[in-house]
Formats: structure tokens, C-alpha cells, sequence
């Protein structure tokens, strides 16, 4: 017998199929929900590792297979993310006037990540919604693909572990840890909001010095010249 279903929320509906996907499955499921996750496609990976660690406790599964299987898919799915950041870099400078995109800001993202993209791409896979899409700003700045993928598994091991173990122990009581991970998922939605709004205020601001500066450079014209 399964767990229980989660109570509702805007995630329930994933989370049911996920669940229905594993038990169809096994560890194929747990490897293919994984990759999927890793590719930008939301499906909460607490929950598929923590009902795997669950299936631990019950014998259904070990803990080395779902790890392996969660970590794997994980990295797949980041080299997924990647490849379209790394390939997509050229189309994103074409439609700059769209999606505002210009070459400052793809230049801004290489000295980023030059800097600060080891420590980035390793803790950014640990955090909820981060996690997911982290590889398509590395890819986009065409981080090194060995030191990316190096990174990328270093960051996958604790937190797939991590789940399985949280679910192996809870075992049938693993949707409510679900539950309880919802708090940070938030928290951490919060900021990304937070970070956003500060850095639009920020670059209207740029803007609007930018266009007072390109207005006072303009030389100024004599009305009572012929």
C-alpha cells in the first residue's frame, strides 16, 4: 500500500503522476522524472526522491540504485538545459529587442560566471527552483562543458541523497516532509522575486541616467542661427 496523496496544491497533480510514474517503473522512473527536472521542466524532485527513498524502506528499491538513478538523470538533464543556454546564446543576441537581450548583458553574464560560476553551479543545485534552471545561464555563458558537468554532479550527489535518505527514514509518512519543504521552496521563490524587482528598479534607473546623459551630451542648437 502507498502513501497517501499530498494535500491540494498547485504541484498535487504532477506530484500524483510522478508517483503513478514510479510505481509503473521503478528506478527508470526515478531516472527519467530526474532529467526531466534537470531540463527545466518543473517537477519537484523532493518528491520523486523522497517517495524512491520511501520504496527504499519498503524493499522495493536500494538506496545506491535511486541515488545513482537520480543523480544520473539529473545530469542528463542539466546537459539538456546547457546544450539550449549554449546554442540558444546567438539567437537570444538577435532578438535582444524582444526579450531585451543585448550583448552588455551577454558580456555581463560571462564575467559572472568567470568569476563567481564554480560556487554558483555547485550550491545553486542544491536550492529549490534554482536548481532547475541554473544550466541554462551556464550555458548561455558557455561555461567550460568539463568543469560544468564536474560542478553539476558535485552539486546532484548531497541532494539526491540527501531526499532518499530523508524518505528512507520517514517512510510512509514521506508527503508530509514534502509538505514541510513547500516553506523553503517559498522562501526561496521570495527571493528570486526580491532579486528581480531590485534589479528591474535598478536598470530603469540605468536607463533613465543613460538617456539623461545621452541627451545632455547632445550639443545644443542656436534657434536664432540661419
Amino acid at each position: 500500500m502507498f502513501p497517501p496523496l499530498l494535500t491540494a496544491s498547485l504541484t498535487d497533480p504532477i506530484v500524483d503522476l510522478a508517483v503513478d510514474f514510479i510505481n509503473e517503473v521503478g528506478l527508470v522512473g526515478v531516472f527519467i522524472l530526474m532529467t526531466l527536472e534537470s531540463a527545466c521542466i518543473p517537477i519537484p524532485s523532493e518528491a520523486t526522491m523522497l517517495f524512491a527513498g520511501f520504496n527504499v524502506a519498503e524493499g522495493d528499491m536500494t538506496l545506491l540504485g535511486i541515488t545513482a538513478a537520480g543523480v544520473l538523470g539529473n545530469l542528463l538533464g542539466s546537459w539538456i538545459a546547457y546544450a539550449i543556454g549554449y546554442y540558444g546564446r546567438l539567437e537570444l543576441l538577435e532578438r535582444h529587442k524582444i526579450l531585451h537581450v543585448n550583448p552588455k548583458h551577454i558580456a555581463a553574464a560571462d564575467r559572472w560566471f568567470e568569476r563567481h560560476g564554480d560556487a554558483t553551479v555547485f550550491w545553486c543545485r542544491m536550492l529549490p527552483i534554482i536548481r532547475t534552471f541554473i544550466s541554462l545561464p551556464a550555458g548561455v555563458a558557455r561555461m567550460p562543458f568539463w568543469r560544468f558537468t564536474l560542478l553539476t554532479l558535485l552539486g546532484c550527489i548531497p541532494w539526491v541523497l540527501g531526499l532518499g535518505l530523508i524518505g528512507k527514514s520517514v517512510g510512509s509518512n514521506w508527503t508530509e516532509w514534502q509538505d514541510k519543504l513547500h516553506y523553503f521552496d517559498y522562501l526561496v521563490a521570495a527571493a528570486i522575486v526580491g532579486g528581480g524587482i531590485y534589479l528591474l528598479i535598478r536598470w530603469r534607473r540605468g536607463k533613465g541616467d543613460g538617456d539623461a546623459s545621452t541627451g545632455a551630451d547632445e550639443p545644443a542648437t542656436d534657434a536664432g542661427a540661419p
